[in-house]
C-alpha cells in the first residue's frame, strides 16, 4: 500500500499574543490524504484551518509533530529543500486569487513553471492548456482586473497545477464568490483534480460543498475529528 500524498501527526501549534499569553491553535491534529482523495475541511473562522493548511504546504513549522509529503517527513528539513518540495509537489489556492495585477492570466501561470526551470515555450503552452480546460482561453491576454470573479479563481486554480503537483490545498476557494458563481468555480475545480487524479485538502464553510467530497473533516478544540 502507497504512503499518503499527505500525512499530519500529532501537529500541534501555538502563538504569543503577548499579554493575552500564548493560544494553541492545533493540539494534536492528525490526518491523511490518499492518492487521489479529495478531503473536506471544515471549522469555524479562527479554528486554526488555515494555521493547518500553511504547516501542511510547508509554509510554517509546527511546535510538534511531524510533517509527511508522500512518505518523506519534510517537518525539520532544510528551507531549500521544503521550497523544492513545495514548488514540485503541492499547489495553493486561496479565497482571493493573489494573481499578479501586472502580468496577464497567461503569464501568471507561466511564472511559476519558469521558477520550476521549464522552458518559456513550454510554460506558455502548459498556460494556454490549463486555461482551454476551465474555459478562460479567452481571456489569457487580459490582466486581473480585467476578469471577473470566477475567472479569476479559475486562472488561480490553473497557477496552482501549472507544475503538475500531486496535493492540493486550498482555503476557501469559493469564499469570496456569490452562490450561483461560487457552484460553477467548484465544479470547474473539482473537475480538474478528477482529471489529474490529484489528492486534495479543501477549507470550506460550505457543508454542501463539502459533502460532495470524498471525506469531511471537522477541526475543532486545535484536533481533527
Amino acid at each position: 500500500m502507497s504512503d499518503p500524498v499527505l500525512a499530519l501527526d500529532g501537529i500541534e501549534k501555538a502563538y504569543n499574543k503577548g499579554q493575552a499569553g500564548e493560544v494553541r491553535v492545533l493540539t494534536g491534529a492528525s490526518l491523511s490524504v490518499a492518492a487521489g482523495e479529495v478531503v473536506a475541511l471544515v471549522a469555524p473562522s479562527g479554528a486554526g484551518k488555515s494555521t493547518l493548511l500553511h504547516i501542511a504546504g510547508l509554509l510554517d513549522t509546527p511546535d510538534a509533530g511531524a510533517v509527511r509529503i508522500a512518505g518523506q517527513d519534510m517537518t525539520r528539513e532544510p528551507d531549500g529543500r521544503r521550497t523544492a518540495t513545495r514548488r514540485a509537489d503541492i499547489g495553493f489556492v486561496y479565497q482571493f486569487h493573489h494573481l499578479l495585477p501586472e502580468f496577464t492570466a497567461a503569464e501568471n501561470i507561466v511564472l511559476p513553471q519558469l521558477a520550476a526551470g521549464t522552458s518559456r515555450g513550454a510554460a506558455n503552452a502548459r498556460a494556454l492548456e490549463l486555461l482551454d480546460r476551465v474555459g478562460v482561453a479567452p481571456r489569457a491576454g487580459h490582466r486581473p482586473a480585467a476578469l471577473s470573479g470566477g475567472e479569476q479563481q479559475r486562472v488561480a486554480f490553473c497557477r496552482a497545477l501549472a507544475n503538475g503537483p500531486r496535493l492540493l490545498l486550498a482555503d476557501e476557494p469559493t469564499g469570496n464568490l456569490d452562490p450561483a458563481t461560487a457552484e460553477t468555480v467548484f465544479g470547474t475545480l473539482m473537475g480538474l483534480v478528477r482529471e489529474t487524479g490529484l489528492s486534495a485538502l479543501i477549507a470550506t464553510h460550505n457543508i454542501e460543498l463539502a459533502n460532495r467530497m470524498d471525506r469531511v473533516l471537522h477541526l475543532s478544540e486545535g484536533r481533527l475529528v
